[in-house]
């Protein structure tokens, strides 16, 4: 059955320890990749290397740590790793796009959507987009921090049926095995609790930004977005239709209770900035929450911040943070309407429930 995978490939996955793009390494990736187009699967590659393959050239004796120096090597090393997927996937009569993305294309609701309908044209057209953070004129506090958390989003926002993150240690483990001997391997796991991700720490290779503690954060994004995870390696031609088998060599991560949620209520819940605060009742708090209901104006007590139709509010109840979602009205209209001033109410439902995310989905925030 054709499925739609997103492969992540880490800087210590792709370089040596100079920095430079290994050449066996890189052929092994491309191989996997083309074996899974050829088996019928659409394929999305979110591939690190950029800043690993360009500072070198800029002569820097290890990656920088400035961010002017880490976005010149980017802008170096970015053309240098997308002329070598060409290079390489051109064998296979495959055509790479390179997509590049930043918080921001996320954040703007209409660059979301375009990127969307790009993805899906490039899918729908054969070609195999290969996406990367933008780093070259990324913000740091704008950043996604690693390739992990983009492409734990990017799967989400395809609708992924697979995200696959490669990295040099096979899968999960209870301890470190880099320095506890007696350590082991965790092969499958339904939900990833806060109190693992706190156990691990963030330490990421000389020529990579991310750790196991990076990828958990990014593996409990994308199953709460509905998509499976594995974390591990590979090597050989196969490697990818052996972790799509359940055969690959490491961590599968996968919560069955998880369903996936549309690309509106993803821009919703994790993307989207919040205009103001809606407060509401108990029974408006238990339609929203367990009947499936639309939030109802009889149901509001009390409006803070200042918004207009199609922005996106917090709303709140007696168990604090319930969720966010897109209103229909303006907070000076719906003002008037708890203070009685409004005699005609000029909507049905303030937040309707398709355009609504209870809190569990938009990364346990609390206030």
């Amino acid at each position: 059955m054709k499925k739609r995978i997103v492969v992540k490939i880490g800087s210590s996955s792709l370089t040596n320890d100079k920095g430079e793009i290994d050449q066996e390494k890189f052929t092994d990736h491309v191989n996997a990749l083309a074996a899974l187009r050829q088996a019928g699967h659409e394929v999305i590659l979110v591939s690190s290397g950029a800043v690993a393959a360009g500072f070198i050239k800029l002569g820097y004796s290890s990656r920088p740590v400035t961010i002017k120096g880490k976005q010149a090597a980017a802008a170096v090393g970015q053309s240098l790793l997308i002329q070598a997927y060409i290079d390489k996937l051109s064998a296979f009569h495959l055509i790479p796009a390179q997509i590049l993305l930043t918080r921001s294309d996320f954040s703007s609701r209409d660059r979301y959507r375009n990127a969307f309908a790009t993805i899906e044209e490039l899918l729908e057209r054969g070609i195999l987009p290969i996406i990367n953070e933008n780093d070259t004129v990324a913000v740091e506090e704008l950043t996604f921090g690693d390739n992990d958390m983009l492409s734990a989003l990017v799967s989400g926002f395809i609708h992924a049926d697979q995200l696959m993150i490669l990295t040099d240690i096979n899968g999960l483990y209870n301890v470190n095995p880099r320095t506890n001997p007696f350590a082991k391997r965790v092969d499958f796991l339904e939900n990833i609790p806060d109190d693992m991700i706190a156990g691990f720490d963030n330490t990421g290779s000389k020529v990579g930004t991310g750790g196991m503690k990076s990828k958990l954060q990014a593996a409990k994004t994308a199953i709460s977005l509905g998509v499976p995870v594995f974390i591990g390696r590979g090597k050989g031609g196969n490697k990818l239709l052996d972790i799509l088998h359940g055969k690959g060599d490491g961590t599968y991560i996968s919560d069955h209770n998880s369903r996936t949620i549309n690309t509106k209520k993803q821009w919703i819940a994790l993307h989207s900035e919040t205009l103001g605060k809606i407060y509401v009742d108990q029974g408006a708090e238990e339609a929203i929450l367990f009947h499936g209901k639309s939030l109802l104006p009889a149901g509001i007590f009390k409006v803070t911040g200042t918004f207009r139709k199609g922005d996106v509010v917090k709303v709140y109840g007696s168990r604090g943070l319930l969720g966010k979602g897109e209103v229909s009205c303006s907070s000076e209209v719906l003002k008037k309407v708890i203070d009685g001033a409004g005699s005609d109410v000029p909507f049905v439902e303030v937040i309707h429930r398709n355009g609504w995310v209870k809190a569990q989905k938009i990364g346990g925030e609390t206030s």
